[in-house]
């Protein structure tokens, strides 16, 4: 068995709770102010176990997720430490460790089953810093907020009005593109075409960590925010490309809170624009053609090539027990992949089930779909026989590759939550001829 799987994030440090810095829980605002923490510590683990049944394939190729029969594991430990050295000043340090094996060596899909895999780098534990960054707040007034003690988090009292700046080292989707119904792995949805925006090829390494600044404005209901971060040296690697004002990746979003039947919801726009030594995939398709070879993506990595796209993301609670949630996101797809999944246009959206009206207000019943697709030269490159660095059959009888989802998260007690989780993939990796595949999976969690 080949554990050198392309070590990638994910999804990565994109926790509600766990690093999701951009979505903060907040307190009713009320007379009394909430007593500020000068520190914190929060602990978590998860373990998520897969099971992959046999699926037919009428051919397999270097990058196929396997037709037979397959288990995988990971696990994650992570110590979040908080600190308060100044009014407004927060400063963060998180140790992780992680261990797994992922289903077919992290191959064959677009949308992975397994969003705690991303940082996986093994069948060996290895221990790591996630995390290490400042955030200041500076407020403008305004009615004030009580923000509750968290993960990354520090109880207190802030202004609606405010500024925010975070730097340092940290996830991407920490601050870019929150969803209180869908953004973690560790509790909520595992697919990672679900859990985030599957077309945002964002900035990370190879557990999807990165080094950059991102600046929020807050104005009562209305949030924009804007961070450039680091690229990896290479596709999907660990290491960092450190030249800052050379290669790497620009985001800009703009959030909007609202009432609707009297429940909350937000929706957020987002735009990104990567500039990093990507290929493209019709330069690789053309010296094919010259050569009277197959193409090949890393023959065509020179210069800087830039890479955009867009996304649109709403949460919307419709009762008192009822959460709805959709992404919709889109790339250029004229260039590789190079820090996320092989997803150049994607649409999700679920709904989440509290478990009160079965007498388990702590439990949760979640049901979700996701369709991704390619873009035509991203296509015409597999289908010549191209590998990209998740995918690649051989060939391609083209059709979007569709996820179903469904799980229930039980609470055993204040500590402690296990999940069964189900997925359904039609045309693994985009190929009608392959498929269909099924993931169950069982996960426990603790956090304190």
């Amino acid at each position: 068995m080949r554990f050198d799987f392309k070590r990638r994030h994910h999804v990565v440090a994109q926790l509600v709770g766990w690093g999701a810095i951009a979505s903060m829980t907040l307190l009713p605002c009320h007379a009394d102010t909430t007593e500020s923490e000068s520190w914190n510590a929060k602990f978590q683990s998860t373990y998520v176990w897969q099971g992959k049944r046999p699926m037919s394939a009428a051919y397999s190729g270097a990058n196929s997720l396997a037709t037979d029969k397959e288990h995988s594991y990971s696990f994650t430990a992570t110590l979040a430490l908080g600190y308060r050295p100044w009014p407004g000043g927060e400063i963060y340090l998180d140790p992780e460790a992680a261990q797994g094996v992922p289903l077919s060596n992290l191959t064959g899909l677009g949308g992975f089953t397994n969003g705690e895999m991303a940082r996986s780098s093994g069948p060996t534990l290895k221990v790591y810093r996630a995390r290490l960054f400042l955030r200041q707040t500076w407020g403008d007034g305004g009615e004030q907020e009580a923000i509750e003690s968290g993960v990354n988090q520090l109880a207190g009292m802030v202004d609606k009005r405010r500024w925010v700046l975070t730097a340092g080292n940290l996830s991407v989707i920490d601050v870019f593109d929150a969803n209180a119904y869908s953004h973690d792995p560790r509790t909520q949805f595992l697919n990672w075409s679900v859990m985030t925006h599957g077309a945002f090829d964002y900035a990370g390494d190879a557990r999807g960590y990165s080094w950059g600044i991102a600046a929020e404005r807050y104005l009562d209901d209305w949030v924009v925010r804007a961070g450039r971060f680091i690229e990896p040296k290479e596709p999907n690697q660990q290491a960092l490309d450190e030249r800052f004002f050379r290669y790497y990746g620009d985001q800009i979003e703009i959030e909007r809170a609202h009432d609707w039947n009297g429940q909350p919801g937000k929706w957020r726009l987002l735009a990104f624009r990567n500039r990093t030594r990507m290929s493209r995939y019709q330069d690789a398709l053309d010296l094919a053609v010259n050569q009277g070879s197959t193409p090949d993506i890393n023959s065509v990595r020179t210069g800087a090539q830039i890479k955009y796209g867009v996304g649109l993301n709403l949460e919307q609670a419709v009762s008192d027990n009822a959460d709805l949630f959709a992404r919709g996101s889109w790339a250029d797809g004229g260039t590789e992949t190079y820090a996320f999944t092989e997803i150049d246009r994607s649409l999700s959206g679920g709904v989440l089930l509290k478990g009160a009206p079965w007498s388990r207000p702590m439990d949760t019943l979640g049901v979700a779909v996701a369709r991704n697709g390619l873009s035509r030269a991203h296509r015409d490159y597999l289908a010549a026989g191209g590998l990209g660095f998740f995918i690649g059959d051989g060939q391609l009888n083209y059709k979007p590759e569709t996820i179903v989802e469904a799980f229930y998260c039980a609470n055993l007690n204040k500590l402690v939550w296990v999940s069964l989780d189900w997925q359904y993939i039609s045309h693994p990796a985009y190929n009608a001829d392959r498929g269909p595949a099924q993931v169950s999976s069982v996960r426990l969690h603790t956090e304190f």
